[in-house]
């Protein structure tokens, strides 16, 4: 394949999949010789992580819609080669598309879709969707299902691309090492949850779970965000602080998965197919989560996960209950998510996909997998 000169725009400030999966995906397509770069705001947490990532970034103004980003947009293509650019957010798309006719330019656009909060059905998100992008990615088929069935957008410029997770590096591990340099209890049965602490992850909802749980049963929380306060105040109002274990945000998260026994994701909005997820059904770890947005594609209840409905609590102790007592249900759901998992959520997978979302949407010719596979 010819190399391309790849940009992803992103506006948001903030840390989570969206942010992983652009340089995830940056740094396999630069190692396959693409030339790929990032764009976004100084005081994203995205440019501030790049480097470590051996990701190329450039600070530009956007992290809001103002004429002083489209400006600066307008500049930056002017003096720089751009074969495709990929759009992640909705404020970073409206300045790429208000950007390159400043510039003069017509760069085709692939505009990602992440999550499965509903897109306004309004001329304007038609145009930035069908007009000003030549293809749209998103990263479950539920989300593509949705934009063309509620949004009515062309069946053949949406396709669906799956977030891939390296099954080398997340794999099954050690539990009693891994409590052990973590300082982690050895003889507790540990719940983690692996995720940016927002409202519609759940982390509520598992804290009222382990409320209506026997004290052998701990929580494990991996993750930082504007949930923080909220979620302190209700671990302390149930006064459950001697058994949930609040880990920050953490780079590694392979020995904190190594480390439980049942990882859940009681997510209740705005998922795609959730990286986490992904990563602990890898490690071969028994998991529980919801069917919201594309996690689907992930769970099957009582195949590869125990599948509650959203914001249960009652259900979700229940499910807990029943893995926390059934070992070798806890060992035949973990098997199987990892083996769905390597045979349909690689990162080489997802590699080769967008490489060829990219190349054809830089050459004019339509995508040739918008059909989902």
């Amino acid at each position: 394949m010819t190399p391309l000169a790849i940009v992803h725009t992103e506006s948001s400030l903030g840390w989570g999949g969206q942010e992983i999966r652009i340089l995830a995906e940056s740094q396999g397509l630069i190692r396959r010789g693409h030339d790929v770069r990032i764009l976004c705001a100084p005081e994203a947490r995205l440019f501030e992580a790049a480097p470590s990532w051996q990701v190329p970034v450039v600070a530009l103004p956007l992290a809001r819609k103002r004429l002083s980003g489209v400006r600066a947009l307008a500049a930056w293509l002017r003096e720089n080669r751009c074969d495709v650019i990929n759009t992640h957010s909705s404020t970073d798309s409206w300045l790429v598309a208000l950007g390159m006719r400043l510039a003069g330019r017509a760069v085709p656009v692939v505009r990602t879709r992440h999550i499965s909060a509903a897109v306004p059905r309004n001329a304007f998100s038609r145009w930035l969707y069908q007009s000003a992008a030549a293809m749209v990615v998103t990263t479950g088929e539920a989300l593509r299902q949705q934009l063309i069935e509620r949004n009515g957008f062309d069946p053949g410029r949406v396709v669906s691309v799956p977030t891939g997770i390296d099954a080398g590096r997340f794999r099954p591990g050690g539990r009693l090492a891994a409590r052990r340099a973590l300082g982690l209890p050895e003889d507790r049965l540990l719940v983690g949850i692996v995720a940016t602490l927002r409202s519609w992850k759940g982390h509520l909802d598992l804290v009222g779970a382990l409320a209506q749980l026997p004290e052998p049963i701990e929580l494990v929380i991996v993750g930082d965000g504007p949930m923080g306060d909220p979620l302190r105040a209700a671990i302390a109002a149930r006064g459950l602080g001697s058994r949930v274990h609040l880990a920050g945000q953490r780079a590694d998260v392979v020995p904190w998965l190594h480390a439980l026994d049942v990882f859940a994701l009681p997510s209740y909005a705005n998922e795609g197919v959730p990286q986490a997820l992904i990563q602990a059904m890898l490690c071969a770890l028994p998991c529980i989560t919801t069917t919201v947005g594309s996690i689907a594609e992930l769970a099957t209840h009582e195949a590869t996960a125990l599948v509650v409905p959203p914001r249960d609590a009652p259900a979700l102790a229940a499910a807990i209950r029943r893995l926390a007592q059934d070992e070798a249900l806890r060992r035949a759901l973990g098997e199987a998510a990892r083996h769905h998992c390597v045979e349909n959520f690689s990162y080489e997978r997802m590699l080769d996909r967008m490489a060829q979302v990219f190349a054809d949407v830089a050459s004019g010719a339509r995508p040739r997998f918008a059909a989902p596979r």
